[in-house]
């Protein structure tokens, strides 16, 4: 033990230093710059590089920004105002193009009268995904239900909405907000209903058809639950079975004869009066909500023990990813017609909508592989070590977890397929960046611009795909259960 005492230290300080005031170095926005734009030469190059492509940008473009015209009738009529403000020889956007224009860059060709359906089907769009991407957080799920209901009410009643339809959206829309405040699994109903419903507003017709539609699994469920006793397999064959059969053989008749009973119908939209924004939405929501499931369906047959599933998965997912999706697109458009009986007639954007669809599964498929691989050995075994079997192994552990791995791999897939919407211009679709931009310039009164439409769509597509990539990165905070 040691013989030193209190008493025999030289010194022992017995009071505390007053707080000094950090380096100046070291807090505040001086401390952001070296640490983020000046931390080393090669980041102080690469800032003042960065800095002097920005000036360069701003430099050549600002004037044809600030001299930006929005109430105009024609791209003549543009350049005469700018010519009268700003002197001859002055250049400027027009953005009246935008602002004449704005209906078709967002409807296409759909019928005036009509804009309230895809607004409306769009609004409820929103109740559907709410206990699907919001499921965890009731603050957020409220703000977007409260703004949902009151943008798409207002929208609705200013594009002429009847008031009988008015009164079904406000039912909808408020009784989703109350129904997430009990209890959000409920609205997973309307989830579920929503795909259906949303193909009778935008395309119109009898609402028999996607009623029959529907009674196709509610058949299928009742054959599972009576031959169930009989045998596992033959229940399994006849749920899927009967629901082909009533589709195929019966849905339409059915749906005829009800319709001459009952009428259930709204004006019908024909696919080639789609365009724009109201097309390019369309196809990708459709798109991204099949697509996921056939490529969790994909990856999991592709790590198959058994030699025939994990073939035809390999083949499948490598045919799809070694052809175009220019080349798919062809093929629904032009070939598709020929394997079809005499007189079928198969919609345009449904065929577009499949070959999409199996396009990202394909590369979703090869995703999630990668998640599924990242999974330690350990994980497995845990399954088997607690008596689970596969599909319950699959369901409770190996799933979320790979799922969580691979969220930027998805969303960037969807992100992709979203953007690649555009490509239906070559199939004779009004997409909302070539073909609708050409309907304008083809009328003389727009003839000749160029710029305004490419920006004007190309901002819309970085909001929609940025509003993806950040809900991605929120759900990657959320699901980081590893790191508390």
């Amino acid at each position: 033990m040691s013989e030193t005492h209190a008493q025999t230290v030289p010194f022992v300080r017995d009071t505390m230093l007053p707080p000094a005031d950090p380096p100046i170095k070291e807090a505040g926005a001086v401390r952001w710059l070296r640490q983020n734009l000046f931390s080393g030469p090669l980041n102080t190059i690469l800032t003042i590089l960065g800095v002097l492509i920005v000036w360069f940008v701003a430099s050549h473009f600002w004037d044809w920004f600030s001299h930006s015209v929005w109430n105009a009738d024609s791209l003549a009529d543009c350049r005469r105002i700018i010519a009268e403000t700003w002197g001859e020889g002055a250049r400027g956007a027009c953005w009246a193009v935008i602002r004449e224009r704005w209906n078709q860059y967002v409807f296409g060709f759909y019928p005036v009268e009509l804009y309230w359906r895809p607004t409306m089907t769009f609004g409820l769009l929103f109740v559907a995904l709410a206990p699907v991407l919001f499921s965890e957080s009731a603050g957020i799920r409220r703000i977007v239900l409260v703004l949902t209901t009151v943008l798409t009410l207002w929208l609705m009643a200013t594009l002429g909405a009847p008031a009988a339809w008015l009164v079904f959206a406000a039912v909808v829309l408020v009784g989703a907000i109350l129904i997430s405040e009990r209890h959000v699994a409920w609205l997973l109903v309307f989830s579920v209903l929503y795909p259906l419903m949303g193909v009778w507003f935008l395309w119109g017709g009898s609402a028999w058809g996607p009623i029959m539609v529907l009674a196709g699994p509610v058949l299928g469920w009742i054959a599972w639950r009576l031959l169930g006793r009989v045998s596992a397999l033959v229940a399994t064959v006849a749920a899927l079975v009967v629901p082909l059969v009533w589709w195929i053989v019966f849905a339409g008749d059915a749906s005829r004869d009800a319709q001459g009973i009952v009428s259930l119908a709204i004006p019908a939209v024909d696919s080639d009066r789609f365009g724009g924004f109201l097309l390019s939405i369309t196809i990708g929501v459709a798109g991204i909500v099949m697509s996921l499931p056939l490529g969790i369906v994909l990856a999991l047959a592709r790590r198959s023990d058994m030699f025939l599933v994990k073939t035809l998965a390999v083949i499948f997912i490598e045919f799809i990813r070694g052809v175009p999706l220019i080349a798919l697109l062809f093929v629904a458009s032009l070939l598709l017609n020929y394997f079809l009986p005499p007189g079928t007639t198969f919609d345009i954007i449904l065929r577009v909508i499949i070959m999409v669809t199996l396009f990202s599964a394909a590369y979703m498929a090869e995703v999630i592989r990668g998640g599924l691989a990242a999974l330690p050995k350990g994980q497995y075994e845990a399954a088997d070590a607690l008596g689970l079997d596969y599909w319950k192994a699959q369901r409770l552990i190996v799933l979320p977890q790979a799922l969580k791995i691979s969220i930027p791999g998805i969303v960037s897939t969807f992100i992709g397929m979203f953007k690649d919407t555009t490509l239906v211009t070559f199939v004779g679709l009004y997409d909302p960046l070539k073909s609708m931009s050409d309907a304008v310039r083809a009328s003389t009164s727009w003839k000749g611009i160029y710029w305004e439409p490419y920006i004007f769509v190309g901002f819309i597509f970085f909001l929609i795909c940025f509003g993806m990539s950040r809900y991605s990165m929120y759900l990657e905070r959320r699901l980081a259960r590893d790191h508390r």
